[in-house]
C-alpha cells in the first residue's frame, strides 16, 4: 500500500477503507508506481536509518507495496536478520518481485489486520503510508503490537508530511486528522504502543513508537 500521493483526479483511497476497494485502487496502479515517485528512495533510507534497527533484527514492512523500503531494511539488519514484506495487493508484490526486491526480503500476500505470524515473532514493524488505509486503526495497531516483542518498535512513515500531502489532494488539514500528534499519541497508547518520536515536515512524516511490555 505504501503511499497515497495520487493525482487529484484519482479516487483518494483514504475516502474508503474497505480492503477490497483499497486493493483495487492500488492494483490498478502497481505497474507504474515506482516511476510515479522516482525520488523517494533517499527518504526511505533516512527513515530506516533513524528507526534504530540492529544487525540480526527481525523486521516486517507492513503494507510494503512495491518493496521500496526492503533494500534499506535488509542493509540495516544484515544477512543474519529477517526481513518480511506484507501487502494486501498481489499486483504490488508482483511489482516488488519484478524490481528484484524479493532478494532483500520474503514477500507475503497478507492483510495486516490478520497477520500470519505468531505472537512476539518480530522485533520491529516499518509501515509506510499504511495508517490512512487501516479500516479499524486501533484494532489494526493492536494486531501489529501482537506480533512485535515487548520493547520492539513501530515506525509510521510517509515520504512527505501531512500538510504537503493534504495540499496535493486539494484538502485542508483538519483537527481530526489521524496522523496529527495529538490524535496519534492516544491512538497508539490505546493499542499497546508508546510514542517516542514524532516528526511532521514538508519532506517526510515519521512517528516512532515502542511496544509496551
Amino acid at each position: 500500500m505504501t503511499d497515497d500521493r495520487d493525482d487529484r483526479a484519482d479516487r483518494d483511497p483514504r475516502d474508503d477503507h474497505d480492503p477490497r476497494h483499497v486493493q483495487e485502487f492500488f492494483g490498478q496502479r502497481a505497474a507504474g508506481w515506482d516511476e510515479k515517485f522516482p525520488d523517494d528512495g533517499p527518504a526511505f533510507e533516512t527513515a530506516v536509518a533513524e528507526f534504530g534497527l540492529r544487525p540480526g533484527d527481525r523486521v516486517l514492512d507492513a503494507g510494503c507495496g512495491t518493496g521500496r523500503a526492503l533494500p534499506a531494511l535488509r542493509a540495516a539488519v544484515g544477512p543474519a536478520g529477517t526481513v518480511l514484506g506484507a501487502d494486501l495487493t498481489p499486483q504490488m508484490l508482483t511489482a516488488a518481485q519484478q524490481a528484484g526486491r524479493d532478494a532483500d526480503g520474503a514477500l507475503l500476500l497478507a492483510d495486516v489486520s490478520r497477520l500470519p505470524l505468531r505472537d512476539a515473532a518480530i522485533d520491529a514493524v516499518f509501515a509506510s503510508g499504511l495508517i490512512a488505509h487501516l479500516p479499524d486503526p486501533a484494532a489494526n495497531l493492536r494486531e501489529l503490537a501482537r506480533v512485535v516483542r515487548p520493547g520492539g518498535r513501530l515506525a509510521l512513515f510517509h515520504p512527505i508530511g501531512r500538510a504537503a500531502l493534504a495540499a496535493r489532494h486539494g484538502r485542508a488539514l483538519t483537527p481530526d486528522d489521524l496522523r496529527a500528534e495529538q490524535n496519534l499519541g492516544p491512538l497508539l497508547a490505546g493499542s499497546g504502543w508508546e510514542l517516542l518520536r514524532y516528526a511532521d515536515e514538508d519532506a517526510r512524516f515519521l512517528a516512532v513508537a515502542v511496544r509496551r511490555a
